[in-house]
């Protein structure tokens, strides 16, 4: 019995493995399109994927955009000690207190609760820069 259980098992994985072979052309390539990876990594300094990264990024986002995709959540309130949006007075004793490159620094770098880049993963430091310009002139500063 244990013979006929193991020569049954051996003519079910032949008859397997051949039925794969017959697969046709069109089969096989819908097999490999299911089964490709969906991205890949790219690592910085890696000069293979410059082009694929320029592609991802896409057009550049302003100020107000970032804003309202990141920063808006803990500004708008005033969450963790944020400067709120809306609050001129406090803007205006923070710009006064430091330069608006520590404010930049601070933003990419993070400072107390805020994270760094606002948790913009997205984001350059350029872009960084251009939505605290906007935060700033939007309470005129």
């Amino acid at each position: 019995m244990k013979l006929f259980a193991k020569v049954l098992a051996f003519v079910a994985i032949c008859s397997a493995s051949f039925s794969v072979l017959a697969l046709s052309d069109a089969q096989r390539d819908a097999i490999a399109e299911r089964l490709k990876p969906l991205g890949s990594v790219c690592i910085q300094g890696d000069s293979s994927c410059a082009t694929a990264s320029a592609a991802v990024a896409g057009a550049a986002k302003s100020g107000e955009e970032i804003y309202n995709t990141n920063c808006m959540a803990c500004h708008t309130t005033g969450a963790a000690g944020a400067p709120k949006f809306d609050d001129k007075a406090e803007w205006s004793a923070r710009l006064a207190a430091r330069s608006v490159d520590t404010i930049y620094q601070n933003a990419i770098k993070g400072y107390n609760a805020m994270p760094a880049m606002g948790l913009c993963m997205s984001c350059s430091d350029d872009d960084i820069k251009v939505t605290v310009d906007y935060m700033l002139a939007h309470n005129g500063l």
